[in-house]
């Protein structure tokens, strides 16, 4: 049930026009197989539209409740996880991650040349917070930038279909170089996979138990989880891919997905399925400053840490970043732990706020909280990859153009 626009700040017209350029650019023309944009403002769904088919081959078509990959959209709750411990006294963000993962302490810097081997000595050890922050050295073998990307995804690490185990990668990057010293540049990286790792260990059980039992379970996101019921498997969506030669091609079939059976590699960096509903729960609990239901997750100043930027120096994602792979346009815009967050809206060329964070996942799929306006926004679709079409860039145009009273 949506609440009527205007009653929130934000124009029903304006809105109106979100569902209708997505349908017309994209949906109808077949570049993508649907759309599906929720807007919540104050704590109520101010828009929820969608057009397009979950599944083309049985002609499905995509409704409030549909499952979706929302691949690296999981680094957020992860990250929240491990904040929760962080909150116990269980670790803390300066402590060096080889005191959890001691074949980790000699780990070395990449060389150069040929040889991947080729090590020098890090300036400084790697912290829990190069980890939430994406400092840590660590890559993902798709930026296909370097010979450390390569030899990643020689052992298969971070790969969209997972191979393996959590145990299995800690025990592969043990034998490889890091991309750069903690703390000298940012890479997108299977660091939030590490962090699951990390939080099953300190817990003494499965990082997925943990994550069920502490934040999904209370916060009622019964339809999120690694992999989807057989009773549900109607409601999962197709995810497509662009191939070589631009067209968009089946990348998994819903009834025949890894997907339906649980993974012997549980992703805290991309493994979750959910829906827009179950993720808007976990939204409006962090714009609720850490509680939901009356149930307290985090302190504010909790997230008010985690939703600050902390790159070095207070530099943004143009000057830090080793790879761009482009979950979004960087200019103005820096990395908090788990989020990315906009630190001078004017320098992204978009409509926006200061403060505001955000994330998405290689399917296209995206999402952002505005604490100033009180604004949650998600985007669900599936394609690979995210970077092809400008499609964030314009939610957020479309979005931001619709708000008639502004609180920031």
């Amino acid at each position: 049930m949506t609440t009527r626009p205007e009653a929130l700040g934000l124009s029903s017209e304006r809105l109106a026009r979100i569902d209708a350029y997505f349908h017309e650019k994209y949906v109808a023309t077949g570049k993508l197989p649907f759309a599906l944009t929720l807007v919540a403002r104050r704590g109520e769904v101010a828009h929820l539209g969608f057009s397009g088919l979950i599944d083309e081959a049985r002609g499905t078509k995509v409704e409030p409740d549909s499952l979706f990959r929302i691949y690296s959209m999981t680094k957020p709750l992860t990250s929240v996880l491990f904040m929760m411990l962080v909150e116990e006294g269980k670790v803390a963000l300066d402590d060096p991650v080889h005191g959890l993962i001691p074949a980790w302490k000699g780990l070395g810097v990449y060389a150069g040349g040929f040889d991947v081997m080729r090590a020098t000595q890090t300036a400084r050890p790697m912290l829990m917070v190069d980890l939430l922050r994406h400092t840590s050295g660590l890559t993902y073998g798709f930026q296909q930038s370097t010979n450390v990307d390569a030899a990643y995804r020689r052992e298969k690490i971070g790969e969209l279909d997972k191979a393996g185990s959590l145990d299995t990668m800690i025990d592969a990057l043990s034998r490889l170089p890091l991309e750069f010293s903690p703390g000298d540049g940012w890479n997108y990286s299977v660091a939030t996979d590490v962090l699951g790792y990390l939080i099953g260990l300190i817990e003494g059980k499965p990082f997925a138990a943990v994550l069920q039992d502490r934040l999904l379970t209370p916060l009622g996101m019964s339809d999120t989880g690694f992999h989807v019921p057989e009773s549900e498997r109607a409601r999962f969506a197709a995810c497509w891919a662009i191939d070589a030669k631009g067209e968009r091609v089946l990348q998994d079939d819903p009834q025949a997905s890894p997907y339906l059976q649980p993974p012997s590699f549980v992703s805290g960096g991309g493994g979750l399925v959910s829906t827009a509903g179950d993720y808007l729960k976990f939204c409006q609990m962090m714009l609720n400053a850490g509680e939901a239901g009356g149930v307290r997750f985090l302190s504010p100043k909790t997230v008010s840490l985690m939703t600050a930027n902390h790159l070095p120096g207070g530099k943004d994602l143009t000057e830090m970043s080793i790879s761009l792979f482009s979950e979004a346009a960087y200019c103005g815009v820096g990395f908090g732990l788990g989020f990315s967050v906009t630190m001078d809206p004017a320098r992204t060329l978009l409509p926006g706020t200061a403060g505001e964070y955000a994330w998405g996942g290689a399917a296209s799929t995206a999402f952002w909280i505005d604490p100033k306006e009180a604004l949650i926004v998600i985007f669900m679709t599936q394609l690979i990859p995210s970077s092809y079409y400008p499609i964030r860039r314009e939610l957020r145009t479309l979005v931001y153009s619709a708000i008639t009273e502004s609180y920031a």
